[in-house]
């Protein structure tokens, strides 16, 4: 028997998360063995902040005293800055252990996901998936497949820091008034908030397949939260740009987090709309690349995600030296889609009512 029930990270006893912990590393160890996980005390924290902007719910599936699987949402905090664009709008997760799999257990979690949609008038679920499993499921339960990210590496030993150079050199067109601006380790908050409105302007012409999307804004309680988490941590996050006065022509950052020292990852590259087509994509890129491994000479790689269809970011990063390390795709969902797949499914389980109510 599978008992479905939410959880709720602070009111769980210590014997719910121990059995937290061991699926998650599980989990980790079987679908994506390459990536690190944050310390016990630390995900208990994370999970237990009270975020600016958005709030969270999860479901695990119980059998006996083990969690076979789970499914949670994150979706847009109410009473934030414009709610009403994001009101509509959840992003999902969802995984059960590689044994408990074919049981009908990833079926059983969608009823409380789809029930919580409904009563928060959500119309929009999106998941991603980079395994064969989760391709599968998602399909199956009517999931229309709308994006695909490509994330690629670059081995530090391998890169040609010499066409590095060489393209950072010549990134200033002769007949532009450019210059550099470089934030390394953090933004100011005053240039941050100056910022922001041409991030959003940036941000609205990211290529994001068909995928049904509210506007990604730039939004400083954003920024503010994550920068309070580099520093309890320890971290940093790299902004470099080329900037005309002070407006932005192209712009790459990177974050590097010390719990995980071995890796950075590169961010946003982006190059306004005025100064396309003329090299400065590869210059940023290949500026932020030096500047990485002069700040941190000890990594492994660099590890970026762009979309699949970005065509010209795809060719500069394989000359760069970054090759494809997975592919994951977002399918998105509306609560009667998955009311129509449970609908043609018999579960076989009970649901227990939170703590307290």
């Amino acid at each position: 028997m599978i008992e479905v029930r939410p959880f709720d990270p602070n009111s769980a006893t210590p014997a719910e998360w121990a059995a937290v912990h061991v699926f998650r590393r599980a989990r980790n160890e079987e679908d994506t063995p390459d990536e690190p996980l944050p310390e016990d005390a630390e995900f208990e924290r994370q999970t237990r902040h009270r975020w600016p902007l958005y709030d969270s719910r999860r479901w695990h599936a119980w059998a006996g005293e083990e969690i076979a699987g789970i499914i949670g949402s994150t979706f847009r905090r109410e009473g934030t800055a414009d709610y009403n664009d994001y009101a509509a709008y959840l992003y999902g997760w969802c995984g059960v252990r590689t044994h408990r799999r074919r049981q009908g257990i990833a079926t059983d979690l969608l009823r409380p996901l789809r029930n919580f949609m409904h009563e928060r008038h959500k119309s929009v679920a999106t998941f991603e998936t980079s395994a064969p499993d989760g391709h599968a499921f998602l399909t199956a339960i009517g999931g229309a497949l709308k994006h695909e990210q490509i994330e690629s590496r670059a081995p530090a030993a391998n890169v040609d820091w010499a066409l590095l150079a060489r393209w950072r050199d010549a990134a200033i067109p002769k007949d532009a008034q450019l210059h550099w601006e470089i934030h390394a380790d953090r933004v100011p908050r005053e240039r941050i908030e100056s910022l922001i409105p041409q991030f959003e302007a940036l941000n609205a012409d990211l290529p994001l397949g068909e995928l049904d999307s509210p506007p990604i804004r730039s939004e400083l309680p954003a920024w503010l939260a994550w920068y309070e988490e580099l520093d309890r941590h320890g971290g940093d996050h790299t902004l470099i740009m080329l900037v005309e006065r002070d407006a932005i022509a192209a712009v790459c950052e990177s974050a590097w987090d010390s719990r995980y020292p071995d890796r950075v990852y590169q961010m946003l590259t982006a190059v306004a709309r005025p100064w396309r087509g003329r090299g400065l994509a590869k210059g940023v890129k290949a500026a932020m690349m030096r500047l990485i491994h002069d700040r941190h000479p000890d990594i492994r790689f660099i590890a970026t995600s762009n979309a699949n269809v970005n065509a010209p970011i795809l060719s500069i990063n394989k000359r760069l030296g970054f090759a494809e390390h997975r592919r994951t795709a977002s399918y998105q969902i509306g609560p009667d889609a998955i009311s129509d797949f449970l609908g043609r499914r018999v579960a076989n389980v009970r649901f227990k009512q939170p703590r307290g109510s």
